[in-house]
């Protein structure tokens, strides 16, 4: 308990965090306000249900198509950026509705608008489930961060259609649109005040005419560098996030027949209306919560393969108890528990995937994700009340019970080694080589840990040449004992002129970084002046590592930058 609140105390002081989780707090309950309010006139028109079916179908589709090019586009621009065009956009399309609301426009175009709308809200989801590891500290606050995120999202829409319900009563639909428009126009001012993290090194600033062409090409042999060793990092974690989209997949082909399935259950199954679809969808909200403040506290364990499996065991309970529940009160209490546990997979989920997945490709592995899930989500609320009908809701929530536990345990199984972190021995001595280095404060241990196990010791002697200047540049070095001279011979000098002493390195420095991360050759030449020993790194294990951390390429480039000299 004391780790837990240890890491809520540092969340909190963590302010443009704090900021981003607040903001977006308020833009959900607008966004609730907005829901509430297109559902109201889209059947005020029509007073068809089929029609507003196919309405709700029509949001869902923008999703399926855009997930994966905004989760591509995430991942290469300013990922603040891209949620601020998002939000101000959305808010803008919010006042166009609100005034076509008050003129009576037809409803067909306000729908339009709702899928437009819609097409924004795509790029915004990759953007944030990217944007939002860089603001953490390190990854004791990853965890909790998640779980304040759903947390607060869950508390949203418990409130957000009350609070919507009174004020569409009391003053209108285009209330309603208007106030989900000033909520945008509240979060685009926090994400204007929020740092934007680097997405990469450039060269030194001032280049121009033949410097500047060469300074882009290097930057673009950088930025290939830095995709390729993203791929390759990428492969190294596919198991486990196939493992995690197993799981992702089942649970959301559940969660779309629950969507539907709860009208059922109240009204047919149960006898209890209307009104009781609505305590059922409460008990929804009040187990999403719990699950979210409980999965707050699971996260920070050094393991979360038990927590993923956990949780799936906890949500097909509650979805297989629910088929058989013979009153009101026994079904919003066990559609609460499933609520909670899926809540608690959902965190721990996304918790792994961001520790995981390479920065560099995370906004295109989320859209790709959402893209997955949300067709399962339809393909779950199209299948299991047909279903039911046909067989009954006991045994189709049984079965999916049943479907969930074998998704948790195999996805859990697969995603073990992301899931759990085990520096020990050996690479538990070069994880706190590498977590010692404050270059690398903000990387992620998760994955300081995954690159200290691929640390090889080099053994050098006196006299002996480690890198040599003009040599292509395949690796990155720390220093763990003895001396090393760095030199560099001007390319104009005379090939007798002896190369000029830049300075002398020793025990916890680094070198070899500065053609890694500009893509060109070794700028000088590093020799051991005694005997010594070295941690090894290689290029593409470098750049997955610089790329982890918010600000670290920069950093290493301003270290160089104010040292006598650069042993690159």
């Amino acid at each position: 308990m004391t780790a837990v609140l240890r890491a809520y105390r540092l969340l909190l002081r963590n302010r443009p965090l704090t900021r981003l989780l607040a903001g977006e707090f308020v833009s959900s309950i607008g966004d609730w306000l907005y829901l509430l309010a297109i559902l109201i006139l889209v059947y005020e028109v029509s007073n068809d249900p089929l029609v507003l079916g196919i309405v709700g179908a029509a949001r869902v589709l923008p999703y399926v198509f855009l997930s994966i090019p905004a989760g591509i586009i995430a991942d290469r621009y300013d990922r603040r950026l891209i949620l601020l065009v998002t939000d101000v956009a959305r808010g803008l399309l919010m006042l166009v509705m609100a005034g076509l609301v008050a003129a009576d426009a037809p409803v067909a175009t306000i729908v339009v608008l709702a899928v437009v709308a819609t097409c924004f809200s795509t790029f915004f989801y990759p953007a944030i489930g990217a944007y939002l590891p860089s603001l953490v500290a390190d990854e004791e606050q990853l965890g909790p961060a998640n779980s304040a995120w759903s947390s607060l999202e869950n508390l949203a829409s418990m409130i957000g259609p009350a609070i919507g319900g009174l004020l569409i009563a009391a003053g209108g639909l285009v209330l309603a649109f208007v106030l989900n428009a000033a909520t945008f126009a509240v979060i685009a001012v926090v994400l204007w005040r929020l740092p934007s993290p680097p997405r990469g090194a450039t060269g030194p600033a001032g280049a121009s005419g033949e410097a500047s062409s060469s300074a882009a090409i290097a930057a673009a042999a950088a930025d290939a560098t830095r995709d390729q060793a993203a791929r390759d990092a990428f492969r190294r974690v596919r198991v486990p996030v196939l493992g995690l989209a197993l799981i992702d997949i089942v649970g959301s082909v559940a969660g779309g027949g629950i969507a539907v399935l709860t009208v059922v259950i109240a009204v047919g199954s149960l006898g209890a209306g209307e009104a009781g679809t609505g305590f059922l969808n409460a008990g929804i909200g009040i187990g999403g919560l719990v699950g979210a403040l409980l999965a707050g506290a699971l996260v920070l364990r050094p393991s979360l393969v038990v927590v993923l499996a956990g949780g799936s065991v906890v949500l097909a309970a509650g979805l297989a108890a629910l088929g058989i529940a013979g009153s009101l009160p026994v079904a919003v209490a066990m559609i609460a528990v499933a609520s909670a546990g899926a809540l608690v997979v959902e965190v721990t989920s996304t918790t792994i995937l961001q520790r995981a997945i390479p920065d560099a490709i995370r906004g295109r592995t989320l859209g790709i994700l959402a893209t997955t899930s949300t067709i399962a989500f339809a393909a779950g609320s199209f299948a299991l009340p047909v279903l039911a009908d046909a067989v009954g809701i006991g045994p189709v929530l049984g079965a999916t019970g049943v479907a969930i536990v074998v998704a948790g345990l195999l996805g859990a199984v697969l995603a073990a080694p992301a899931a759990r972190r085990s520096a020990t021995g050996p690479a538990a001595g070069r994880f706190a080589s590498l977590a010692r280095l404050p270059l690398f404060a903000g990387v992620p241990a998760a994955t300081l840990e995954a690159v200290a196990s691929r640390l090889v010791e080099v053994m050098v002697r006196a006299g002996e040449v480690v890198i040599r200047q003009g040599d292509p540049a395949d690796r990155f070095y720390l220093i763990g004992t003895g001396t090393f001279e760095v030199t560099r011979r001007d390319p104009g000098a005379p090939a007798a002129t002896a190369p000029a002493h830049l300075r002398t390195m020793t025990s916890g420095e680094v070198f070899g970084e500065i053609g890694l991360l500009r893509a060109t050759a070794r700028t000088a030449t590093v020799t051991a002046t005694t005997d010594g020993t070295l941690l090894a790194l290689d290029g593409p294990s470098f750049l997955e590592l610089v790329n982890a951390g918010p600000g670290v390429a920069p950093r290493l480039l301003d270290l160089r930058r104010g040292a006598p000299g650069a042993a690159g």
